[in-house]
């Protein structure tokens, strides 16, 4: 009787798979065949996988039935032959998987985006390179990809008049897509030819700098030549070398004398920390300028911080740090100020540890970055007056409607003087600013304020006070570089025949 269970259950199973395969076989009439669905572009295999055991052979295959397609079986139907034409530029849309392309459900005037079963043939499979398109410079392949059908037989037809507008649709979505997308290739292929000749021009800047100008810098330093060269911009690869040139070394500050400065300010570090430690409540060198220091490690990390790279655990982190600490011990009348840290930032990014804290030594010896940073009130105020006598005589509209709304320089000019504009602007439009500075002074760190004001004359004059205050201390991210030149060269620094510094000396 166990005998007899065990033949019925084994017959059983075989009766089920039989039956199983006959319910799927429809389906997968090859096994060659594939399904791809164009409107997503997913590609599935053949149906192979399905089945833990080919199909037997010797099976006979019901040739019968017309097809299937994904929403069931439909009838034979006959139709008009398919003009060639059509049906090649069909087949060029179609990427097929594998093998040769036989038959492929060609359009006929409707506009239903629907599902192709494409069966290939039992050639040698070809390559996918030698199936992509060569023509995708700016097809879209989601949308042109679609192949355009009849409704399903099964469903009512579709009126000519709405398969018409539903073609029309159709061709012109696909136009509309390609137009955008051939505007963005185009825009992306101006500003690659932008960059390449941007590349090219710094590249015969920099060796008209190294072979020309800096061998014999004391000669052609101030020649005609030099200067519109100096007004393009300095090449990157140069330009900590000619700023140090340009700016100079009056103090006569040594690498030695740096790295004396560099240890007095570890050690007034660790003293510093010894001393709040222990008498946390007293008032830790109040009178001593040095005991700045402990302001640097506050100030460091809010400088550049989309950089981050002189944040704490960035590269240039200790660096800042060394420089802005040897320069309290260097000068302790003067000490840490705010805004001392873009300025040596800017120089660490273009010049060596030693030669950047000579050139920033030098750089805040100069008049006008001494009054600013030893907090002399008088002496600001006769900047600030000295600016408004060349506000009035450049933009004289602007000028009256900033006095309307009582919007003085120093809510704007402060930010802009003690960065040096390395906080206000671009970092690479800021190089360019501190480019032309070097070689004219303090002069152009104002020259530079009035083309702003002049680059923006017509959104600031329909300002109130609020908003005015507002944008210009928080200036746009992205300001072109060669329309700021243009204003700034527009601006003319004389004013009754007196020039920049004859109108500071008069107030």
């Amino acid at each position: 009787s166990r005998t007899h269970t065990l033949q019925c259950f084994t017959s059983l199973i075989a009766l089920v798979r039989r039956q199983v395969v006959n319910a799927f076989l429809p389906f997968c009439c090859c096994y060659n065949e594939l399904i791809i669905v164009h409107s997503n572009s997913v590609s599935f295999s053949s149906l192979r996988s399905l089945f833990a055991r080919r199909v037997k052979e010797n099976q006979p295959v019901e040739q019968k039935d017309p097809g299937w397609k994904l929403f069931g079986k439909v009838p034979l139907r006959e139709s008009p032959l398919k003009d060639p034409k059509k049906i090649q530029k069909v087949e060029s849309v179609v990427r097929p998987v594998s093998g040769s392309l036989t038959s492929v459900s060609a359009p006929q005037g409707g506009c239903g985006y629907n599902v192709a079963a494409i069966t290939t043939g039992s050639g040698n499979p070809t390559s996918p390179r030698q199936s992509v398109r060569k023509n995708l410079d700016f097809e879209p392949l989601s949308t042109t990809a679609l192949i355009l059908e009849d409704r399903p037989a099964n469903l009512p037809a579709k009126p000519a008049e709405e398969a018409q507008k539903h073609r029309q649709q159709y061709e012109e979505m696909v136009a509309q897509v390609k137009k955008r997308e051939l505007k963005e290739a185009q825009r992306r292929k101006k500003q690659l030819e932008d960059r390449c000749k941007l590349e090219e021009s710094i590249g015969t800047a920099a060796q008209t700098w190294n072979q020309d100008i800096l061998p014999n810098w004391s000669t052609v330093c101030t020649s005609r030549r030099v200067r519109d060269l100096w007004w393009q911009g300095i090449p990157p690869s140069v330009r900590g070398k000619v700023w140090s040139l340009a700016v100079g070394n009056d103090l006569n500050i040594t690498h030695e004398l740096y790295n004396i400065c560099l240890s007095r300010a570890k050690e007034k570090w660790k003293s510093t920390a010894t001393l709040f430690t222990e008498t946390e409540s007293e008032d830790v060198g109040s009178s001593d300028r040095e005991s700045s220091l402990e302001l640097i490690k506050l100030d460091i990390s809010r400088t550049f911080p989309q950089l981050c790279i002189f944040q704490k655990g960035g590269p240039y982190h200790d660096v800042l740090h060394s420089i802005l600490g040897a320069y309290t011990c260097y000068r302790p009348d003067v000490g840490y100020v705010q805004g001392m840290s873009f300025i040596a930032a800017v120089l660490i990014l273009n010049l060596d540890t030693a030669d950047a804290f000579i050139a920033f030594a030098n750089l805040l010896n100069k008049p006008c970055q001494m009054a600013f940073f030893r907090v002399d009130h008088s002496l600001m105020l006769t900047y600030f007056a000295a600016f408004e006598v060349f506000f009035e005589e450049n933009l004289p509209k602007l000028f009256a409607h900033f006095k309307k709304n009582n919007l003085t320089p120093d809510i704007y000019l402060i930010d802009w003087i003690f960065t040096l504009y390395s906080k206000s602007l671009p970092l690479d439009l800021a190089c360019r600013v501190w480019d032309v500075f070097c070689r004219d002074g303090e002069e152009f760190l104002f020259r530079t304020a009035l083309g702003l004001l002049r680059l923006y004359q017509d959104v600031l004059t329909s300002m109130d006070f609020i908003h005015m205050a507002q944008f210009l201390t928080r200036l746009p991210d992205l300001i072109p570089a060669d329309q700021l030149f243009q204003h700034i060269a527009a601006i003319h620094m004389t004013s009754r025949n007196r020039k920049w510094a004859q109108v500071g000396f008069f107030f």
